[in-house]
Protein backbone atom coordinates (compact mmCIF):
# COMPACT_ATOMS: atom_id res chain seq x y z
CA UNK A 1 0.00 0.00 0.00
CA UNK A 2 1.30 3.50 -0.56
CA UNK A 3 2.50 5.95 1.65
CA UNK A 4 -0.19 8.02 3.15
CA UNK A 5 0.08 12.30 1.86
CA UNK A 6 0.15 14.91 5.01
CA UNK A 7 -2.01 17.55 4.15
CA UNK A 8 -0.05 20.75 3.22
CA UNK A 9 -2.31 22.84 5.61
CA UNK A 10 -2.41 20.90 8.25
CA UNK A 11 1.37 20.72 9.45
CA UNK A 12 1.76 24.07 9.16
CA UNK A 13 -1.12 25.01 11.22
CA UNK A 14 -1.33 22.05 14.08
CA UNK A 15 1.37 20.54 16.33
CA UNK A 16 0.96 17.61 18.52
CA UNK A 17 1.69 18.34 22.30
CA UNK A 18 3.25 15.63 24.36
CA UNK A 19 0.28 14.20 25.23
CA UNK A 20 -1.01 13.72 22.29
CA UNK A 21 -3.87 16.36 21.79
CA UNK A 22 -3.51 18.96 19.07
CA UNK A 23 -2.12 23.06 19.77
CA UNK A 24 -3.11 25.93 17.40
CA UNK A 25 -3.45 29.37 16.76
CA UNK A 26 -7.32 30.70 16.90
CA UNK A 27 -8.07 33.21 14.27
CA UNK A 28 -9.26 36.91 14.33
CA UNK A 29 -5.71 39.01 15.22
CA UNK A 30 -4.95 39.92 11.55
CA UNK A 31 -6.92 42.98 10.81
CA UNK A 32 -10.01 45.12 12.21
CA UNK A 33 -8.89 45.05 15.49
CA UNK A 34 -9.39 48.24 16.72
CA UNK A 35 -12.68 47.81 17.41
CA UNK A 36 -11.87 44.73 19.43
CA UNK A 37 -12.13 44.99 23.01
CA UNK A 38 -8.81 44.26 25.10
CA UNK A 39 -10.51 41.66 27.02
CA UNK A 40 -10.82 39.18 23.63
CA UNK A 41 -7.65 40.34 21.99
CA UNK A 42 -6.03 38.48 24.93
CA UNK A 43 -7.50 35.16 24.89
CA UNK A 44 -7.04 35.25 21.22
CA UNK A 45 -3.32 35.48 21.66
CA UNK A 46 -3.41 32.00 24.05
CA UNK A 47 -3.23 28.77 22.05
CA UNK A 48 -6.27 26.55 21.51
CA UNK A 49 -5.90 22.56 22.59
CA UNK A 50 -8.05 19.77 20.50
CA UNK A 51 -8.84 16.88 22.79
CA UNK A 52 -7.40 13.91 20.56
CA UNK A 53 -10.36 12.01 21.01
CA UNK A 54 -12.70 15.03 19.71
CA UNK A 55 -14.43 15.27 16.04
CA UNK A 56 -12.08 17.68 15.42
CA UNK A 57 -8.96 15.62 17.05
CA UNK A 58 -9.74 12.82 14.57
CA UNK A 59 -10.41 14.57 11.92
CA UNK A 60 -6.88 16.31 11.84
CA UNK A 61 -5.47 13.23 13.02
CA UNK A 62 -6.58 11.81 9.76
CA UNK A 63 -4.64 15.04 7.93
CA UNK A 64 -1.39 14.63 9.81
CA UNK A 65 -1.04 10.20 9.47
CA UNK A 66 2.80 10.39 10.83
CA UNK A 67 2.96 13.10 13.66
Amino acid sequence: MPKMKTHSGAKKRFRKTSSGKWQHRKSGLRHLLTGMSAKRGRNLHTAKVEEKNSSEGRLIADYLPYK
